[in-house]
């Protein structure tokens, strides 16, 4: 009985944590207006692409909004899709330009993968131009698509939350080695007194 306590305890601790160095690595990265501008301008990017392929944001004749009730769900996801990906580029441009890590091609993947992943879900919407371009194999892609859109989703949400939390780990991890690297520089140092 005492393992299973000590376990669940060692579970809320490193959630606490996590939750500690998560809020401090947002602080890090939207402190800065530049990284708010990227996030905010990311969203909205993608927030109109996907609201456009779900045919619930039109341009012609006039710029039209129209949310029925069977899309509502849809909406919900691509809007939580929209705003985890302007924050994980924002994040992501904050660890390419600070990090004195050597950068190598996992900063980027689950970015690129959950991008990916989302927009293959909203795509489903604009199926006759999967058909007509890809004959029986976008009947087929789009019929997939369109079926399973919804799980695509709540996947792609799912990667997205993971790349959050890898970039989360690249700037703390960046913070631990600094602080390391400053310390350590303070030992190197002779002092002006002696």
């Amino acid at each position: 009985m005492a393992d299973k306590n000590d376990s669940k305890n060692a579970v809320i601790e490193r959630l606490a944590d996590l939750k500690t160095t998560m809020l401090l690595a947002f602080k890090m990265v939207f402190s800065k207006l530049l990284y708010t501008a990227i996030a905010g301008a990311v969203f909205t990017v993608f927030w109109i692409v996907f609201n456009s392929f779900d045919q619930l944001l039109f341009f012609s004749p006039i710029i039209t909004f129209y949310l029925t009730d069977d899309a509502i769900i849809g909406f919900i996801l691509t809007n939580i899709t929209s705003i985890l990906m302007g924050i994980l580029v924002a994040m992501n441009v904050y660890v390419i330009r600070n990090s004195k890590i050597r950068i190598d091609k996992s900063v980027l993947s689950g970015s690129i993968l959950g991008i990916a992943s989302s927009a293959c879900a909203s795509c489903s919407s604009i199926g006759f131009l999967v058909i007509s371009t890809f004959g029986g194999i976008g009947v087929v892609a789009t019929d997939f698509l369109t079926n399973y859109q919804t799980p695509l989703r709540i996947a792609s949400i799912c990667i997205l939350i993971w790349a959050l939390y890898s970039v989360h780990n690249r700037i703390t991890k960046s913070c631990i080695l600094d602080n390391a690297f400053a310390n350590t520089e303070k030992r190197r140092k002779p002092s002006l007194s002696s």
